[in-house]
């Protein structure tokens, strides 16, 4: 069965956007995953196609309606497996993390709607069981480049989509420590030079040398994975 990721969105002109470039285009060309899109507004039933309106309560903005929001999510149901997740990118939502990309790749795919305006109707996300996933804490316009940040993570962990597969196993999050740093030719530039154990041949010690330079870096940059590292 093939990977496929269908995108909720009321501009499916953005996709597939870079997921069209480069490893995922490629994969997506080659038919490693496949990539649908459904133009939420298909679904709203006024001349004007609106799909949202003015909050509960007041305030600015406006809300993506429930009614609107759970047809398109029952059209996209149906044509997936039925233990496809539905994921709905959120700044409110669980972190996205390596562990849930490396979840979600190892499954039938993913349901991913992309909100805009204030946000979306609370009752479809609790009705429908939608998951809400973030990024990172920032806010963007919408959910579309969130969807292709989170399509890109999954697709790159596919069978067959990375040209080197060791590669994908020493990345940063994959030991839960930071990546260490790369270098390659020229062995010197600007008067710095390669450190001497790459260039030694020893590959037990530069394995070591790795190992202790991720953990210095994941020390340094992020101390909330080395606390979580320590206590497994």
């Amino acid at each position: 069965m093939t990977w496929a990721a269908t995108v909720l969105t009321i501009f499916p002109e953005m996709f597939p956007g870079p997921l069209g470039l480069s490893l995922a285009g490629k994969a997506l060309a080659e038919g490693r995953w496949a990539l649908a899109t459904l133009d939420i507004r298909t679904f709203a039933t006024g001349k004007h196609r609106s799909v949202d309106d003015t909050p509960a309560g007041g305030g600015a903005g406006m809300v993506m309606r429930a009614d609107i929001a759970a047809a398109a999510i029952d059209a996209a149901r149906a044509s997936v497996p039925a233990d496809t997740p539905t994921i709905y990118l959120s700044p409110r939502g669980k972190p996205l993390t390596q562990a849930r990309v490396r979840e979600l790749a190892g499954g039938p795919g993913i349901i991913l709607l992309c909100g805009r305006f204030e946000g979306v109707d609370q009752r479809v996300l609790d009705a429908r069981n939608v998951a809400e996933v973030s990024i990172g804490d920032f806010v963007l316009s919408g959910g579309e480049l969130a969807a292709q940040v989170l399509i890109d993570a999954c697709v790159r962990l596919l069978p067959g989509v990375a040209g080197n597969e060791v590669s994908l196993a020493e990345e940063s999050f994959a030991s839960g420590l930071l990546e260490y740093p790369h270098y390659t030719r020229p062995k010197e530039w600007e008067g710095r030079a390669i450190p001497d154990v790459l260039l030694s041949g020893d590959h037990e010690k530069i394995a070591k040398w790795r190992r202790e330079q991720a953990e210095k870096i994941t020390k340094e940059r992020r101390p909330d994975l080395w606390e979580r590292l320590k206590r497994r």
